[in-house]
């Protein structure tokens, strides 16, 4: 048996001094970012430059494998994640210089759907974290609450969830938008990952109600197409399936949502991965009561609301605008008139920002073939595309 060359304590020690060492250098190499973004006001020069991060990523794998035997993958992996801190920390240096109200505003009022620990507030949370906000948290049981509590000035914002890639896209949410006078401000795109969660380590066998939102339902329709004689019952949030399970204190129930969620009310994970996708994402978006500016230095994402003519061809007509201005279409979405039988109103993320020359020619047209259009808001584009590069460098 080989002898260990160091005591194991003796290991955890240079590991802890390693590990503050990392420390150290990744805050060192926040602080040269936002030197970065200040060169930047100077040279007007966009957030991302891809062929400077291209470099950079083929420069650290070929010293990585060359001087210190390290895996590609893994370094990638590690700078991917370094590159979208450094470039959210630009962004929001960029976006407080044109927006000094926001930057003065250190603590902020947020309302979001469902109790401590349900997704909207852990996509709250990660949101303004970034933002270096405290937050005075406001929990409401409906999304109409939610945009009610802002249009009232009682929260500053609301975190509403708008699609998921597994059940697709909230349509209350999108119906909420027809009508209400608020703008979205920003948008955020969180990891969801559901459990199975009860009281204590049950048999799944052994479930009789399962309790959740109804969104979670759908997202693990699979699996629960498996389970025999179970009752699903709806909830208005995960957390507030999880506080029924709590309260019910029974080895029969159980909760779908979050593990670590889930231990704020004391339960404990039975069954992981139960969603239909294995990347199951939820988008959410954020609304306020007055618009942003967008630094034109930041990637951009403009959504509108449209209603066309009833003639053949209307919808087309109004796309081939966009396409012969070459702006990118991210999401289309159609969503009947309330009150007006057989009428639609289409819903559009575009990737461009609302005050570039193409947007402005575009809005200009469309609002000549449409019979209704409002922009619903311009914001930054947050979810940072991983550099690409071949990995066979």
């Amino acid at each position: 048996m080989t002898q260990a060359k160091y005591s194991l304590d003796h290991i955890r020690l240079r590991l802890n001094q390693l590990d503050d060492q990392l420390l150290n250098i990744l805050s060192e190499r926040r602080a040269l970012s936002i030197e970065v973004a200040k060169s930047k006001v100077e040279t007007a020069k966009p957030v991302r430059d891809a062929a400077r991060e291209q470099e950079l990523l083929v420069k650290l794998i070929n010293n990585g494998k060359e001087k210190y035997q390290l895996d590609a993958n893994y370094i990638t992996k590690l700078f991917h994640t370094i590159i979208e801190d450094s470039v959210l920390l630009q962004q929001s240096y960029l976006q407080n210089l044109v927006n000094p109200q926001d930057s003065r505003q250190p603590l902020v009022r947020v309302a979001f759907l469902g109790s401590k620990g349900s997704y909207s507030h852990l996509a709250s949370r990660e949101y303004f974290s970034r933002k270096n906000n405290e937050l005075i948290e406001l929990n409401c049981h409906h999304f109409k609450d939610i945009a009610t509590t802002v249009e009232t000035g009682h929260a500053d914002f609301g975190v509403l969830p708008i699609e998921n890639t597994s059940s697709g896209s909230i349509n209350e949410v999108y119906d909420l938008l027809q009508n209400t006078t608020l703008y979205i401000v920003g948008e955020m795109t969180l990891p969801i990952e559901h459990c199975l969660l009860a009281q204590q380590d049950i048999r799944i066998e052994d479930i009789k109600t399962l309790y959740s939102h109804p969104q979670p339902h759908q997202q693990c329709s699979e699996f629960l197409s498996h389970l025999d004689g179970v009752t699903l019952e709806s909830c208005a949030s995960t957390a507030d399936a999880m506080k029924k399970v709590k309260a019910l204190n029974r080895n029969d129930v159980a909760a779908i949502g979050n593990s670590s969620s889930g231990k704020l009310y004391g339960l404990q994970k039975i069954q992981g991965n139960i969603a239909n996708q294995t990347e199951n994402h939820t988008r959410f978006i954020v609304v306020a009561r007055k618009s942003v500016e967008v630094s034109p230095q930041i990637p951009a994402k403009t959504t509108i609301i449209m209603s066309t003519s009833h003639q053949a061809g209307s919808l087309v007509e109004t796309l081939l605008v966009l396409q012969r201005y070459g702006i990118n279409m991210t999401k289309l979405e159609s969503r009947p008139i309330m009150g007006n039988p057989w009428e639609e109103m289409f819903y559009v993320d575009l990737e461009a920002h609302l005050d570039s020359q193409p947007m402005q020619q575009a809005l200009a047209e469309l609002t000549k073939i449409t019979r209704h259009l409002k922009v619903l808001g311009c914001y930054p584009i947050e979810n940072v595309k991983p550099t690409s590069i071949d990995l066979e460098v």
